[in-house]
C-alpha cells in the first residue's frame, strides 16, 4: 500500500505562537522569533524520522505553522516586514500572513506590500493573505475589495521577480487557522502555544479500492471511498498522536484532504475517473468532486475526533498528473476547474 499506491502522511506540521515575541524592536522581535521557533521545533525531524523507521509509515514533509506576522509585526513602526520573512526562511514555514477580509488596518497593507520582495529573497517561507469571509457575507465588509485589486498587482510584481514566488503565495477566503498545508498554513491566535497537526494523503488508496468496485451504483462507491477514509485517517490520528506525545506538545487535528503528486497512480483527477467520469473536465465531474469530497469527511469524521484544517480535496493543475494531463488536452477549462473549486474549497493555483 505505502509503495505501490503511493500512501503517506502527507504532512506533519508543528504550529507555533508568536504573540509572545512581540517587540516594538522589530530587530528584537526577530530574534525572539528565531529563538523560539529553533527551540520547540529543534527535535521535529528527528521525531518524525523515528516515526517512519518504528511504524514504517513514509511522511512526506515537516513543517512548521507561526502567528501570522502582520500582527507580529505591528507593535514596531519599522515598515521592513523583509527581515521577518527572513527569519522565518530556516526551515519550511508558513505563517507570513495577513488577514484583512473586512478591512486591513496598516500593518496588514505593508505586508502585502512587502510579499514579492520577501517571496523572492527566502526559498521556504510560504505566505497568505485572507481577502474575504462568507459569515460576513459577500457585500463590501465580507470581501476587502480593496485587497482583491492589491493581491492582483502582488502576484504579478512577485512573478516578474521570480517565477517560483507565486508557488508560495495563497490568497484566501474563510481562510482556517490549523491548517497544516503549504503554502497557505499558519497558526491561529486561538490556537494553542505549540500544536502537532497532520494532513492525509491517499489518492491512489481510493483509487485502487474503486477499482474493485468498477460499475458498482453510487451507493456503493461513495462506501468505498468512506471505508478508505477511515483508514487512511486513522493512520494520520496515529501518526499525529505519537508525534505528539514525543514532542511533548498537544495533538491539534488531522486534515482530511486528499492530496495529489505528480506521481502516476497518485491522482485525485484519476480517482474521479474511476469513479465514472470518462475524462475530467467532462460532464458529471463537478458531481463526482463533491460525492468524494463528501464520503472522504464522512469516513474520516468516523475514524478521528480531531478534524480540521481545510479538508477537501485538492485538485491543483500543477501536481496532478491526470489533471495536468487533462488540461493539455483541452479537455479541462478554467470554467470547469471554477465549478470544481466550489465543491472543493481549495481554490484554483
Amino acid at each position: 500500500m505505502f509503495s505501490t499506491e503511493n500512501l503517506d502522511v502527507r504532512t506533519i506540521t508543528m504550529g507555533i505562537s508568536l504573540l509572545d515575541c512581540i517587540d516594538s524592536d522589530s530587530d528584537r522581535a526577530c530574534q525572539k522569533i528565531y529563538d523560539k521557533i529553533t527551540t520547540k521545533a529543534r527535535d521535529l525531524v528527528k521525531v518524525a524520522q523515528e516515526i517512519e523507521t518504528e511504524y514504517e509509515i513514509p511522511i512526506a514533509n515537516k513543517r512548521i505553522t507561526v502567528t501570522p506576522i502582520s500582527l507580529i509585526a505591528a507593535a514596531s513602526k519599522d515598515k521592513d516586514y523583509v527581515k521577518y520573512a527572513e527569519t522565518l526562511g530556516i526551515d519550511f514555514i508558513g505563517g507570513y500572513t495577513a488577514l484583512v477580509n473586512k478591512g486591513h488596518q496598516e500593518n496588514g497593507l505593508d505586508l502585502i506590500n512587502s510579499l514579492p520582495e520577501a517571496l523572492a529573497q527566502t526559498k521556504y517561507v510560504c505566505a497568505s493573505v485572507n481577502v474575504g469571509s462568507t459569515k460576513s457575507g459577500i457585500t463590501k465588509s465580507g470581501i476587502n475589495m480593496n485587497a482583491v485589486k492589491r493581491m492582483g498587482e502582488v502576484v504579478i510584481a512577485a512573478s516578474k521577480l521570480d517565477y517560483m514566488t507565486n508557488a508560495k503565495l495563497v490568497t484566501f477566503c474563510n481562510a482556517v487557522e490549523d491548517n497544516p498545508f503549504m503554502a497557505g498554513g499558519f497558526h491561529g491566535v486561538s490556537e494553542p502555544d505549540t500544536v502537532i497537526n497532520t494532513g492525509i494523503s491517499g489518492p491512489g488508496v481510493v483509487k485502487t479500492a474503486l477499482e474493485k468496485v468498477k460499475g458498482a451504483p453510487m451507493d456503493v462507491v461513495a462506501e468505498t471511498i468512506k471505508k478508505t477514509a477511515f483508514k487512511i485517517t486513522r493512520l494520520d490520528q496515529l501518526v499525529g498522536t505519537v508525534a505528539a506525545k514525543k514532542l511533548h506538545v498537544p495533538f491539534g487535528i488531522v486534515d482530511l484532504s486528499l492530496v495529489p503528486t505528480a506521481e502516476a497512480g497518485d491522482s485525485v483527477a484519476g480517482v474521479l475517473e474511476e469513479i465514472g467520469v470518462g475524462q475530467v473536465g467532462a460532464h458529471g465531474t463537478t458531481a463526482a468532486l463533491a460525492m468524494l469530497n463528501d464520503a472522504v469527511k464522512n469516513g474520516g469524521i468516523m475514524a478521528c475526533n480531531h478534524v480540521g484544517g481545510l479538508s477537501g480535496a485538492f485538485i491543483p493543475v500543477s501536481e496532478d498528473a491526470n489533471m495536468i494531463r487533462v488540461a493539455k488536452d483541452g479537455t479541462l477549462s478554467i470554467p470547469k476547474l471554477e465549478a470544481m473549486t466550489a465543491v472543493c474549497s481549495v481554490g484554483l493555483d
